[in-house]
């Protein structure tokens, strides 16, 4: 296929799937496609052509070089309740300014909130 042919086949498809895009919310993929004629399996053909097309352009910025490990030891107060069992899993790891603060589900309100204010503040 020549360069010019791709070049119209490739509009053409664009149209469609930005049109597919603006399909009313209630009417599905699947029926905006047969509705128009479209064949599913050359429908995902070029939106995947376009979508790996749109992930090559973007460029992700350079790795920060990984800083030092540092620790700090930051004091409870008594009145605040603190487990020292190890925690069965992690449900949210939160990143600022490179340090890493690692929360399971069983951590107690006021205790992350001085580990927050603690972190901000670091």
């Amino acid at each position: 296929m020549d360069r010019s042919t791709h070049d119209v086949r490739r509009a053409s498809w664009f149209n469609i799937i930005t049109e597919c895009q603006r399909r009313p919310v209630n009417v599905s993929v699947k029926q905006w496609l047969a509705d128009n004629g479209i064949k599913e399996k050359a429908y995902y053909y070029w939106l995947r052509k376009f979508r790996r097309e749109a992930c090559g352009q973007i460029q992700l910025p350079a790795s920060p070089v990984p800083a030092e490990v540092s620790f700090a030891e930051i004091s409870v107060p008594a009145s605040i309740p603190v487990k020292h069992e190890a925690a069965d899993h992690t449900v949210a790891v939160i990143r600022v300014d490179g340090i890493t603060l690692e929360v399971s589900g069983d951590i107690s309100g006021p205790l992350l909130r001085t580990l927050l204010q603690e972190v901000l503040h670091a």
